[in-house]
């Protein structure tokens, strides 16, 4: 990457600004403090900046066309696999870009950064590559798995609050009581800058151009830093943004108008479930003409699965959220040429498993079946072997003879059942049906 003609000029970093993790907080509206960072110049040569700064510090993650999804979603799909970073996120980009920024006195001093997820791990782990002290102060609420991986990266954690708000109170104070340097989530240009050079890979791995690229947006850092690639590697891509319709700041943001939360519900994109985007990312999403849009968490959960399934990676519901647009918007997409960021993968395990289950019963391949029969011996046996050569597969059996509505001399058998589809599915209920079995499908 070399610099253009003109390079923009990055201000100073704005350690005084609020922190808000790309997580729910409780705080809506935007920022009117008088200290919230002023809009500031971050530009193409900064992004070349952080990447010669982060040299081979940061592995540059694969850009692969995906075959599969492509014929799925009746679009040209090119993945940018950022889950693969080694803290799991494409965080590490902007928190070393910032940790490498520090003169010598800062770095003596350490560091303090309010998250609740990816960005505590990422500046726990490239401070203490660096030598220099961390303090990640996360909410009470924080996953375990998420608290523990942190400290495990060398950082020293403190739990304050409910909310990262309230985390973010602590780590303000701590500017102050202790001299640590705020390292923001995405409301300073060295983070953008840092988090723009995921964009640069992404445009200058890419044999021909993209017509739009899909970016999960949050605070905005993210998507932010790829506009700015953008507008230098790739002039003709629409850069387009996405958001959770539970928490569609930046879509409002964007649009002029107050912020007005849709729920307090927890999202499966819970690392951009923020209800108060960047000031300084909502002033580069503007000045670059970054579109937004929505998705619904059914979407967005159908995209991790398929994700899973498809091409063999992991990611959060955020990571997810671009394919969930392509996929919700098929028609506006059809044709087109779409690289989608797989932004992050740190899922927790049993919310990956749920996802997992959830999907293949929506696909008609797990499915619970609830058959009444004669309760008579053998006929269990019957009724198995009836689905075995279907072609079904038995997962699990039970059946209740005492506290159900069924007359005295009938039972009813649930049944989960493993199919192919959903086609499958249709015939083995049929052929249970014709042996005089009454099959209802239990919802989920």
């Amino acid at each position: 990457m070399s610099p253009p003609p003109d390079p923009g000029v990055v201000s100073a970093a704005c350690e005084d600004g609020e922190v808000n993790e790309q997580e729910a907080e409780d705080r809506v509206g935007p920022a009117t403090s008088a200290e919230a960072p002023a809009p500031a110049t971050v530009g193409w040569a900064d992004v070349v900046a952080a990447a010669d700064r982060l040299g081979d510090a940061i592995p540059r993650t694969p850009t692969a066309r995906s075959r599969t999804l492509s014929e799925i979603a009746g679009a040209d799909v090119i993945v940018k696999f950022e889950n693969l970073q080694f803290t799991g996120s494409f965080k590490d980009r902007g928190a070393l870009n910032k940790l490498l920024s520090l003169d010598d006195d800062q770095r003596r001093r350490g560091v303090v950064a309010a998250s609740a997820g990816n960005h505590a791990q990422g500046v726990a782990h490239h401070a203490a590559k660096l030598g220099i002290a961390a303090t990640i102060v996360m909410p009470v609420t924080a996953p375990l798995t998420k608290v523990a991986s942190t400290t495990r990266l060398g950082a020293r954690v403190l739990q304050e609050g409910r909310t990262v708000t309230d985390a973010a109170e602590l780590a303000e104070r701590l500017v102050d009581e202790e001299g640590l340097t705020l390292v923001h989530p995405y409301d300073d240009p060295l983070i953008v800058a840092g988090q723009g050079t995921a964009g640069a890979e992404l445009f200058e791995d890419t044999d021909r151009p993209l017509d739009v690229v899909l970016v999960p947006v949050g605070g905005g850092g993210l998507a932010s830093g790829i506009a700015i690639a953008a507008a230098e590697l790739s002039p003709a891509t629409k850069v387009i943004g996405v958001q959770t319709e539970l928490y569609p700041s930046m879509v409002d943001r964007l649009a002029g108008r107050p912020y007005q939360p849709r729920t307090d519900a927890t999202s499966i994109a819970d690392g951009i479930a923020v209800k108060r985007p960047g000031e300084l990312t909502s002033h580069l999403l503007a000045s670059h003409g970054v579109e937004m849009l929505t998705v619904s968490e059914a979407r967005i959960e159908e995209a991790v699965g398929l994700l899973v399934e498809v091409e063999k990676t992991v990611t959060e519901g955020a990571g997810a959220i671009g394919l969930a647009a392509l996929l919700g918007n098929g028609e506006r997409f059809a044709g087109m040429r779409c690289g989608i960021v797989l932004s992050g993968g740190n899922i927790d395990p049993r919310l990956l498993a749920s996802v997992i289950l959830r999907s293949l019963v929506r696909q008609g391949r797990l499915t619970h079946l609830r058959v009444e029969a004669d309760d008579l011996p053998g006929n269990l046996a019957r009724v198995a072997g009836r689905i075995g050569e279907l072609g079904g597969n038995l997962i699990e059996v039970s059946h209740d003879r005492l506290l159900n509505a069924t007359p005295a001399r009938r039972v009813d058998l649930d049944l989960l059942v493993e199919t192919l589809d959903a086609g499958h599915l249709a015939r083995i209920r049929a052929g249970l049906e014709a042996d005089g079995h009454d099959v209802d499908v239990v919802d989920p």
